[in-house]
């Protein structure tokens, strides 16, 4: 995939990166981020369970959220861009 294309520079893919995906593998359900603040979700709605459980999973993976070069990493870009 693509940066600026398929991928956000501000982290996760974009819409044209999860047709991408899509058309690869087809019968996949991947979706965009929830990129809505937590104080705008319904509690209990679909994106605010989809966002708390990304959060969980995400948290937990292993790896540094700073490049070398002082840089964030994708999985920092992510986890901001999820508002984790």
């Amino acid at each position: 995939m693509k940066m600026g294309v398929h991928k956000s520079r501000s982290g996760g893919l974009t819409a044209k990166g999860v047709a991408a995906y899509r058309r690869a593998n087809p019968g996949s359900k991947l979706k965009t981020a929830v990129t809505t603040p937590p104080s705008k979700l319904k509690k209990g709605s679909k994106a605010a369970g989809r966002r708390k459980s990304f959060c969980a999973r995400m948290s937990g993976v292993k790896g540094p959220m700073k490049k070398p070069n002082g840089k964030p990493t994708r999985k920092a870009l992510a986890l901001r861009k999820w508002n984790c």
